[in-house]
Formats: C-alpha cells, structure tokens, sequence
C-alpha cells in the first residue's frame, strides 16, 4: 500500500471538477455559481472555503453532457461508477462506501427509498441542479442520521435576474432523445423556479466488440428501454438577507427494463435462470418547506419540513417475450411507501470565535408492500436525531471543528406474511436502536493559498427495513435485532495554489467500520441472515492537480487508489470498486464561440462477486465540441465511449458501446 501511494503521489494526474474534501475550495467555477440554492446547501459554516465539500457544478455537468447524477458524479476524486446489473440500477461508491452508507438528500431533504436506503441515481437527472456537493468521512452532523461515509445533497437552483431561462433538446443515437427547460424570476422579495425535462431511450446500442451469448446477441441491448421526466416548481420570499422561506414541489416519473445477465460465470444462477423484469413505473413526488430566520445579528434558526413518496413496480415474467407470466417466478410487485419529517437548526455567534450549530431531526419511514392478490405488509420507522457542531476560530490560521450527535431509531410496525394461510401477523417485537456520532476536524492556514487538514469522525447506520425483516426471495431469515453497523474515519489533507496556474490537493484517508451488517450463509441449511458480524478497513489517496496551461487552455484530472480488506473473512471479497481510477480532461477554446472538450477515464478490474468473479479493466474516451452559433443560442455535438470498448462495470452487464449525441441549447443568462 505505501508503494502505491508513493506512487501515485509522483504519477498523479490532474482535476479539475470538485474540490477534495477538507479542503478549500479553489476552483471560483464550482464555488461561486450564482444560481445556486444556498438555503439547501449544507455547510459548515457561510464561506466559500467549506471544509468538507467535492462539489460538480451545472457548468462541469452541462459542459460534459453528465444528464444523470450518479454519471456526474463519476467526475469527482474517491467516487466510483456501479451499477446493481440484476436491479438495473446506477449507484456510486465513495471511498468505498455504498449508497446506504451515503445518504442522498435534495436540498438538504432525504430523499433515499426507506425500504433499503438506496436509490437508483440514474432516474435523478441534472436538468435542473445547480451544484452537487459530496462530504466524505467528515461530514456536518447537521446533515442527520446514517451517514456513515458521509453524505451526498443534490442542490437545485435559484434564480438570480427578474427573467432568467434555459433549456435544450437534442438526439442520443437515432432512439433516443432528451428535452429540458428552467425557468426562474426574482421580482423584489420573492422568487419562483420552475422546470421540466424529459429523458427518453428505446434502448442502448451494445458495443460491436461485444461477442453474442445465449441471453444476448448484440447490437440494441435486449429490454433496456428508459424513460424519465421530472417536473419541480420552488416559489420563495426573502424580505432581506437574514430571512428566507421557500416551498417546493417536486414530481418524478419513470419506467425501465431490466438487462438480463449475459456473462459467462457458471456459479451465477442468473447464468440458467436469466431475470426478466421490468419497471412499469418508478414514481417519486416530494413536498417541502425550507426557512431561514435572524432573531438577531447573532442568532439565527433554519427549519426544514418535508414529505416525500415513493411508489415502484416491479413484474416478473416468464420468458424474454415479456408478455406472460404463469412460472412460479413469474409476479407483479408493488411498493407505496412514504416518509414524513424535519429538522430545526439554532445557529449562534454569542461566543466570541465560535459559531455553534445544534439540530434536532426527526424522521418516519413507512415502507408497504405486496405482490398482485396478496394482502400489504405495513413497516414502520421513526428515527429521533440530536446534535451540535461549532466551528472555533482559534486563530487567524487555525480552525477547529468539534461536533457530536445520538440518534434513536424505533420500528413501530413490523408486518409478516404467510402465503400458506394467505395471513398478514406481526413481527416480534423489537427494541429500539441508538446510535452515537462525533467528530472532530483542525485545519491550519499555512498562507492565502496553502492549507492543511486533519479530520477524525466515528459514524453510525441503522440497519434498513430490508436488512432487518426481509426473506430474500425464501432465501434468508430475518434479523429484526440488528445494532446499527459503525466506521471510524479518519484523513489527513492538504490544498495549495501556486502562480495562479497550477492547483493541487490530496488527501490520504483510513476508515475501519465494525459492527457491519454482513449476509451469513448457512444459519439454517441453505438459509442466510443477515449479522453485525462484520469487521473491515478501506484506505487510499485521492489527488487532484488544475492547471491552466495557456488562457484557451485547461488541463485536469484526478486520481484514486482504495485498498479495501475484510478482516473478519479475507475469502469474501468486497464487491464493485476499483483499487485505481483516473479520470481527466483537457478543454480547449481556440476563439470566443468554440469550446472543444476531450475527457478520459481508466478503471482496474475490480469484484462483482463475493466469491471472486471480476469485471475487467477498461479506459473510456469521450470528446464534445460546442459552437455558439448566437447571443442565446449553442449546439454542441459529441461521442461518449469514442472507440467503441466493449466493458462492463459488473460482471455480466455489457454497459452502452460508441454512442453520440447532438443538442440545441438556448439561454439568456449565460
């Protein structure tokens, strides 16, 4: 491990699109956008050097042609690509952690299915975000429970002139296409934002180096249709400075198919028996109110209330004709879930150099679910959340960052289902769960533009609804007593910018988590449980150098390296992450209306099974070029995975081949 670091420390390549966390912000693209919706934003304290932020902004993300947020994310040091092929689902890990392990929240507001705390990022588009920013390890306690790794929040815009829009619709391939529009004013005290776009894909072209198997012969990837669309409408009014309140709306629709497995692993029953599902509708709808209030100059309250549901289908048929279902693995399932609640901030400056925070969240999870003519089983969680973080400004040069918070988590309904007697019981009751959180962050200003961190968290998860009662298809017993999975994170950092050209930052991190929730074989014969009887360490460097080569001219890129070990069973592997990533890109303007972008990316193999089956290494070029034909008006034109590699981010999931795209994009803002 020290070699490679060493390594890495001398080969490391360039970035350009976020900034490390614990490290200050350098790049003015990602931390000033004026459209940015700062009453949704997380930080730790209101200055353009948040100590814990990677952020992407809407112009990385336009300029790149990222439409879905778990591809702009991609972009950013310590984040992998990953999908769950036999879900269909696009997910991200960060330093090696999964969704569950990192929350998503929309402006702050949760926004992860209760049933299993993920959520499938590639139906949350980018139309109509300003920013998305990451915390890692150290992340505000302010954010609420779970959050392990840290957390991700998707930011949404806020209009900056009396009448701002933008919008653009283009082609992908010759079956696909992608609409948007943004709309914002802010007249006097108040302000509206609105939007739509819509997301639509036949299916994806399979790479031409892809050699048919049984499931799958090539050319148009069998049963991968999409389509998405989102519809969100903000409406504010802020008197002064010191005061905002906000309602939101946001209403999401969408529907896929489900690949099936093609890979040649004979150890995956998916091999003989292919999965054919598909998503008839994956609908989210969110209603939420945000507040900002000075009592006075020196104290302050946030608030934050919301309710969100979640309803999905899912049918299983019979053959790949998908039209019949009559096999006894043939059915149609539904989940109608919702979650409701908030959070009250108290911020304060009454102490001379600090600025103490204290929070209180509460939030309840209702999960229901039912396949076709059977009754619904209902579960039920309250989670209770207590914290505080204050930022000491012990020096000009020296800030601390001390913060601690306990989190109660209650099942309120637990419901089981017989299908012998077609009877709905309950669970045995089960205990409440606690959870503490604490960290602390110092970071010292070496001068204006050279800075140094050290950060230590210990983190907490409540183990999900599926963690605790599911059966796993007749595969698993449930576990309802499960304590929540814990990780001491711990990272030393260091950011600094030298002759206004060339910015570098690092980070080197260590977590060990105990307590993690694994799946245990063989409780019972041919039964599994999931068990706190987990023990693990992920460790590695980020890097990420920004140089402006010439005034037309940009170079940048990053660099992770993870190692991560199962010390409680070296046998079983660690799925879905890399031990290396580059990603990089250089842009290019040789006059005012021409913009031309080249971007690469390389990923060693990495594990899709547990067992021990990979997918292979593979390096990614893409290119887009844009011409401003008018005041208001650009087209741009592109190619992702330009030389047609035919790969695979899990084993047996061939993702799309050589795929283009133009788009028409108008403005009046830009």
């Amino acid at each position: 491990m020290k070699v490679k670091i060493l390594l890495a420390l001398h080969l490391m390549p360039l970035m350009a699109l976020a900034q490390q966390p614990g490290l200050a912000k350098t790049l003015p693209v990602d931390s000033a956008a004026p459209n940015i919706f700062q009453l949704g934003e997380i930080t730790v304290w209101a200055s353009k050097n948040s100590e814990m932020m990677s952020r992407a902004s809407s112009v990385n993300m336009e300029s790149q042609n990222k439409m879905e947020v778990s591809k702009a994310l991609n972009m950013l040091p310590g984040i992998n690509l990953t999908a769950s092929g036999a879900r269909n689902e696009s997910m991200v890990t960060v330093r090696g952690f999964d969704l569950r392990q990192m929350p998503v929240y929309m402006d702050g507001i949760p926004v992860y299915v209760p049933y299993d705390g993920y959520v499938d990022l590639s139906r949350f588009t980018t139309f109509d975000l300003s920013a998305i920013d990451v915390a890692k390890g150290f992340s505000s306690l302010l954010y609420g429970p779970n959050s392990l790794g840290g957390a991700i929040n998707l930011i949404s815009r806020k209009p900056v002139k009396k009448l701002e829009y933008d919008g653009s619709v283009g082609s992908i391939n010759n079956n696909g296409y992608a609409g948007n529009i943004n709309i914002g004013a802010n007249i006097s005290k108040f302000y509206f934002q609105g939007g739509y776009s819509y997301l639509h894909r036949d299916s994806y072209a399979m790479s031409a180096n892809y050699d048919s198997t049984k499931n799958e012969n090539g050319n148009q990837r069998d049963n991968s249709y999409r389509t998405d669309q989102k519809f969100n409408l903000k409406i504010g009014w802020a008197p002064n400075e010191k005061h905002e309140y906000v309602f939101g709306y946001i209403n999401q629709h969408g529907k896929k198919g489900n690949p099936v497995y093609c890979g040649t692993d004979t150890l995956n029953s998916l091999l003989k028996k292919p999965r054919y599902w598909q998503w008839p509708y994956w609908n989210k709808e969110t209603y939420y109110f945000l507040s900002k209030t000075s009592i006075n100059s020196k104290n302050s309250i946030k608030t934050k209330f919301y309710y969100d549901i979640f309803k999905n289908s899912l049918n299983s048929y019979d053959d790949a004709t998908y039209t019949t279902q009559k096999k006894p693995y043939a059915f149609q399932s539904f989940y109608n879930d919702y979650t409701y609640g908030g959070s009250v901030e108290y911020g304060t400056t009454i102490i001379p150099k600090n600025n103490l925070k204290l929070a209180v969240h509460y939030k309840e999870d209702i999960h229901r679910e039912n396949n076709l003519n059977e009754p619904v089983r209902h579960f039920d969680d309250n989670t209770l959340t207590v914290g505080a973080e204050n930022i000491y400004r012990a020096t000009t040069k020296l800030v601390i960052i001390p913060g601690a918070s306990y989190s109660l988590r209650k099942n309120i309904k637990a419901e089981d289902y017989n299908a012998s007697i077609k009877a709905v019981f309950d669970f045995p009751k089960a205990d409440a769960s606690q959870a503490c959180n604490g960290q602390l962050g110092i970071f010292y200003y070496l001068k204006e533009n050279h800075k140094i961190g050290s950060t230590v968290s210990h983190k907490t998860r409540f183990a999900t609804i599926k963690d605790r009662y599911s059966y796993r298809m007749g595969t698993a017993i449930p576990n309802p007593d499960l304590k929540p999975e814990t990780a001491d994170n711990y990272e030393v950092n260091y950011t600094g910018k030298f002759f206004q050209k060339f910015s570098f930052q690092t980070a080197l991190f260590y977590s060990k988590i105990t307590d993690a929730i694994m799946n245990i074989s063989n409780i019972l014969p041919g039964k599994s449980q999931m068990q706190n009887a987990g023990k693990a360490e992920f460790k590695g460097v980020e890097a990420a150098v920004n140089v402006d080569i010439l005034k037309n001219l940009m170079l940048s890129a990053n660099y992770t390296y993870i190692e991560r070990h199962n010390l409680t069973n070296p046998a079983i592997r660690f799925t879905d992450v890399p031990n290396t990533k580059v990603f990089s890109y250089i842009q290019y303007q040789p006059i005012k209306q021409i913009q031309i972008i080249a971007s690469a990316e390389y990923n060693s193999s990495r594990f899709s099974t547990s067992y021990g089956a990979k997918a292979g290494e593979f390096t990614l070029v893409n290119a887009i070029a844009s011409v401003r034909i008018w005041k208001y008006l650009s087209i741009e034109t592109g190619a992702n995975n330009l030389f047609d590699k035919n790969y695979s981010l899990v084993e047996g999931y061939p993702e799309e081949g050589r795929n283009y795209f133009v788009t028409l994009r108008f403005f009046n803002h830009h």
